[in-house]
This record gives C-alpha cells, structure tokens and sequence, in this order.
C-alpha cells in the first residue's frame, strides 16, 4: 500500500544525471564479443557505486552488440558497432549514490577506447544543485592546494596523445582543462592572451614574422595578426587539442581558419611539431623571427616529470629561441604565477631569463594569475617606455594600456628580495 504524503512529509527525490557517450577506437573483436562487453560494463557499475540487478545481452548478425544493465539507480546500456570500432553508451543514475561519469569513465579504460565524448543531462528536481548534473574538476594550484571546478555540461571528454582534455561549460562559459588544469576560460581567456602577446609585440622593433610555441586555441596568432605580423608560424604537438579547441570553443581559430592554416592558405601556418625539434631547424635553416611567444601549461612540478612540454621551460630551450631571432627581437614566456604560494617557477624563469636576455620585461597580471617574461638580446633603457610608446600598433585592446603596462612590470617582492 502507498503511503499518502502529509503536508510534513519530506518530498520524494526526482532527479538524475544521464550521460550520454560514445567510445571510439575500441577493438572490434571487443565490440564483438557481448561477454567481454558485459564484463566491462559490470566493472564499470561496479566502481562507479551502481547496484546492478541484472545485465542482458544480444549479438547481432552479422556482427554488432547490445548490452543492457538494469540497475537499482536505473539503467545503463552499450550498443557497439565493431565496424566503426566505437559504441554509444547510456547510464542514468538517480539519486547521490551511483555515479554515472564515473561509469562511463571506468567503461571507456575497460575497452580501450581511444576517445570518450561525453554529455550530462540533470533530469528531475529534488536534489541538492552541487549533486546533479555537474561533475567537478579539482586543479592543483600548489602543495597541499587545489582548486574545484564545478562543470555544468561536458562538451567534450578524452585522451589525445599527449594529454587528458575537457572542453566544458562553467561558471565562466565554455571552458578548457588539459590534465586537469584550466588552460582557458570564455570570461577570461583576453585577459590572459593579452597579457601574454601583447608585452611582446609592443617591445620588438619589428612585428613582421611571428612565431607561436604552443597556445593551442589560437588566440595569440590573431592577436599577432592584429599587431601587423605578415607571417605567424604556430607549433603544437598536439593535433587533436588544437582541432577540437577550433571546433567547440568560442574564441580562436574557427574551423575554417584552422583548416586555411593547417594547409598554409594565408599568414598563419599551422605546423603540427615538437617545439623543440622545430626551432632546431629553424635555426639551421637560417629562419629569423622577430617575436617568439611560447603559451604552455605551467612547469611541473618535480625534476624528472616526464611530461613533454617540461624541457621547454629550461635555459636551453630559451637560447634555442634567442637563436632565431631577428635583430631587435623578442622572446616570451608563460612564466608561472606571482602569488607566493605558488612562485617557484617565476622564480626559476626569472633566473633563466636573466642569464639568457640583458633585457627583461616582466608582466604580471592581477587580473588573471599568471606571470609572463620578454627577453631582448641587447640592452634598452626603460623596456616599459619602448613599449609603451608602441601601443598604436594594436586598433583595440581590451586589458592593457600603458599604466597597466607598468604596474604588470614590477615583479612581486618575493622574488625581488635576493635578485635585486
């Protein structure tokens, strides 16, 4: 028998999140075996927190599979196609016990997939806004530090190459995270392009050939567009990041720029390369850049991280710029963060750029967080004037003049105190 509801009685939860995937590059004699793919899916429940009542399956003929999970939180299935090496996936979990990306997560390690693309739906109401529909995403900021990001809609999801990816929507728009670490934002990404190209662009002599290390969205080529480059060579490693940045987020290369780049249609020419390698033969080429702007996530942490981009932090990789460039030319670097809790690399850069270039710009914007260093291979007086006087060569900027120019100048005391 029901149990009416009394006005003291506490509402019933209605409300779930739904993930709607699909796997790609999974083995088609996976996709083709339903015992495989059912001891998958029940890995994947298992670990996510489901309780599973009971699992079905069907082989198609001639090939192609069906794996159905009845669940106490609801349902999840996986229907594989081994043609196409992929499978669409759907679990709906309600309430705060299972946890559905999770799930999909596990499922996509299970089969191997190369690539999971995945969408959240909250469906229902009743329950706490932090328990539905947003998965949350921790960034190290520094020892002992994190910071949470609640993501409302995965847009995107999976491993490329050479790194973990989201592009999601967040409390500031549609959003990049690299391993777990936001790259960029739609509320803030000016802020930080800004103020990573246009210190550079303003202090060289010359701003004719460019040359971009990194940034995969693409923001810095345009802005080097918008500064009168005639030619900007733009090096990523990762071809996928940069393809999926041009097709789901709102700034930067559109498709059809990227493609137009991608084919050297035009001033920017996409090359798809280890930073490293390509100015080596940039170098013995004879190749002269007046700005080299390099946009990579922040240096890791320990030594001996084997991650790629970490030896293009060192004092070798900046003389490796500093060998392509033209005379009155500059180099620039992400160079970590002013705050005091998470320095170290500011500190470190600082040093490295010191013993490279006898003339330093600093920028550090207290708007976003981030630090930026320009080396100039000859001596200039008051870098912050040069550039200053130079700030016609943009038609519009959004978070620069020449104040902020020399306000961004100062590096912060702590770093200061013993280089000084």
């Amino acid at each position: 028998m029901t149990t009416p509801l009394t006005s003291d009685a506490p509402a019933p939860s209605f409300a779930g999140r739904h993930v709607l995937a699909e796997l790609r590059g999974v083995s088609p004699a996976l996709l083709g075996d339903d015992a495989a793919v059912a001891r998958a899916l029940r890995t994947a429940l298992d670990d996510g927190g489901a309780t599973t009542l009971d699992v079905v399956t069907h082989r198609f003929e001639p090939q192609g599979t069906t794996v159905l999970a009845l669940l106490a939180e609801s349902h999840a299935s996986v229907h594989a196609y081994p043609e196409a090496g992929a499978a669409f996936v759907d679990v709906f979990t309600c309430g705060e016990h299972a946890d559905p990306e999770r799930i999909v997560e596990v499922l996509g390690r299970e089969m191997g997939a190369i690539e999971v693309r995945a969408q959240i739906v909250a469906r229902g109401a009743g329950l706490a806004p932090d328990a539905v529909g947003q998965r949350e995403v921790d960034e190290p900021l520094a020892d002992g530090m994190r910071r949470r990001w609640r993501i409302d809609e995965v847009l995107w999801r999976g491993r490329t190459e050479w790194q973990d990816m989201i592009v999601a929507r967040t409390a500031q728009g549609i959003s990049l995270f690299c391993d777990g670490e936001r790259q960029s934002t739609e509320q803030t990404q000016l802020v930080y392009h800004e103020a990573l190209a246009v210190p550079p662009l303003l202090l060289a002599d010359r701003v004719d050939r460019v040359l971009v290390v990194g940034s995969s969205e693409g923001v810095v080529s345009q802005l080097a567009m918008a500064a009168g480059a005639s030619v900007v060579d733009h090096v990523d490693i990762d071809t996928e990041c940069v393809r999926r940045c041009a097709e789901l987020l709102p700034y930067g290369y559109s498709p059809a720029e990227l493609a137009s780049a991608e084919a050297h249609d035009g001033p920017v020419r996409v090359h798809y390369a280890d930073g490293w390698e390509f100015l080596a033969a940039a170098a013995a080429a004879g190749d002269r850049y007046d700005v080299v702007i390099v946009d990579l996530p922040d240096e890791p942490v320990e030594v001996d991280d084997p991650a790629q981009h970490a030896r293009l932090y060192g004092t070798p990789f900046l003389e490796r710029c500093a060998a392509v460039l033209a005379p009155g030319g500059v180099v620039c670097s992400q160079a970590g963060c002013p705050t005091v809790w998470r320095n170290d690399t500011l500190g470190r850069m600082t040093d490295r750029f010191s013993s490279v270039f006898p003339t330093v710009l600093p920028y550090c914007s207290d708007e976003h967080e981030w630090a930026y260093l320009t080396g100039r291979l000859d001596s200039v007086d008051d870098p912050v004037a040069l550039a200053s006087s130079r700030l016609d060569r943009f038609p519009s900027l959004t978070s620069m003049d020449a104040r902020a120019l020399l306000r961004g100048s100062i590096l912060p005391f702590a770093i200061r105190a013993g280089r000084d």
